[in-house]
């Protein structure tokens, strides 16, 4: 694990990158949840997915948004913090060479963040998208692919209904994989979310 400041859009930006053990098939940003209410890039679930990401192969970037951590700036309901993870992606990508695929995974506001990113992306270099517990509808009006990415939610997420998120992807097409018990914050359910990330990441990854 490498933590460190780097020149961001509004100012200091704290990353912290994760490589993998063996060879580096791919990039992955992990986006954490919601700033104001206690969102950084050690959460937990957003740890997790890093983690998960990195035993895939992944050189793997986590951010603290501005405002967040070390980094400088204020909240920006996700049109700043999109330009802050394009700003760390294009670091990973300067530091482990901009060739290689793509790899996006979101935790609740992260999720819109990771959502409107691969928007900014060619069609070729995205190849996976995780999107935990997806807030996407809250913040940002956009589509993701549904042959790249898997969603993920809680059955008793009482802070994202299961609901809403259906109500988002079903025009998509997208389907979810439900996790039994768990809440928004998979508290007690990390390795159900963990084992169908990994399987995601191993099969888009092949």
């Amino acid at each position: 694990m490498n933590n460190m400041i780097i020149p961001g859009p509004a100012g200091d930006l704290e990353i912290a990158i994760e490589l993998p053990a063996g060879s580096i098939r791919a990039l992955a940003l992990v986006a954490h949840p919601h700033p104001l209410h206690g969102g950084t890039m050690d959460n937990k679930v957003t740890t997790a997915l890093a983690r998960v990401s990195a035993n895939a192969g992944c050189a793997v970037i986590r951010l603290n948004y501005r405002g967040v951590g070390k980094s400088a700036g204020v909240f920006d309901n996700t049109r700043g913090e999109t330009d802050d993870a394009a700003c760390a992606l294009a670091h990973l990508q300067a530091l482990h060479g901009a060739d290689l695929p793509v790899v996006l995974c979101g935790f609740s506001f992260g999720t819109a963040v990771v959502a409107q990113l691969a928007q900014r992306l060619p069609p070729s270099k995205l190849v996976a998208m995780v999107l935990a517990g997806a807030a996407v509808q809250r913040f940002a009006a956009v589509s993701v692919d549904s042959e790249l990415t898997l969603l993920v939610h809680g059955e008793l997420d009482d802070t994202v209904p299961l609901t809403e998120t259906l109500d988002w992807a079903r025009p998509m097409a997208l389907p979810i994989a439900v996790v039994p018990n768990a809440d928004h914050f998979f508290n007690r359910q990390l390795i159900p979310l963990k084992t169908l990330a990994s399987r995601h990441l191993k099969a888009m990854l092949e």
